[in-house]
């Protein structure tokens, strides 16, 4: 027998598949972005269930612990890809973070991403930003600090917002694997904590991870 709990998951990608789209922010016409294709989502969507949608990547809770829950089950990185994620840290009043999906590079400096809740659109927040444009601000062009489309103001904002990294949508290098089980080793042997700001669920699953 099925049971209700094994539908659920079922039942929230029928949801995410035939909800109507409420709006959606292109800040220029860019045909050719890359990404999944998504005609349908609810009309109010959080950053989290968007970008796991539209790039597949796996990973459940709150948008800061994408970074650290991806040690060891999706390659990680600082240069933007498309079909990345791009991982938010905390910053001012997003005390929970942000994810979004690349979903073009133009060059060393500018990408096209994917993503929800962060624009007010006709007075509403939680809506879907198609291909829009973020840019790396960085002193040394190491994708750390970014600005990102607004909406209201039909231009970048002037936030500068601090970044984890880039989620690639597949597993790690063996090499990635060596250099993060070394990283926490050496971490552990001075006694500091192993995951940023000692986030319970990454250190769960590294404990599962053995690593």
């Amino acid at each position: 027998m099925v049971s209700l709990r094994s539908l659920l998951p079922v039942a929230l990608l029928l949801a995410l598949a035939t909800s109507p789209v409420h709006a959606r922010a292109i800040d220029i016409d860019d045909r050719d972005a890359g990404g999944a294709a998504v005609d349908d989502l609810p009309p109010y969507l959080q950053c989290v269930p968007y970008a796991r949608t539209v790039s597949g990547i796996q990973i459940y809770g709150d948008a800061h612990t994408w970074w650290e829950q991806a040690a060891g089950r999706y390659s990680r990185g600082f240069k933007p890809k498309v079909g990345a994620v791009m991982a938010f840290r905390p910053n001012g009043n997003s005390r929970l973070g942000h994810v979004a999906a690349v979903s073009k590079v133009i060059d060393s400096r500018t990408v096209l991403i994917r993503h929800a809740n962060w624009s007010p659109i006709n007075g509403r927040r939680g809506q879907i930003e198609d291909n829009v444009r973020a840019i790396d601000v960085s002193p040394d062009n190491d994708w750390s600090a970014v600005r990102v489309w607004y909406g209201p103001s039909q231009a970048l904002g002037a936030t500068q917002w601090p970044l984890a990294g880039f989620i690639y949508p597949v597993k790690p290098k063996k090499s990635e694997l060596q250099q993060l089980k070394q990283t926490r080793t050496e971490a552990s042997a001075r006694g500091e904590l192993t995951t940023r700001d000692g986030d319970p669920i990454a250190a769960i699953i590294k404990r599962e991870l053995g690593i």
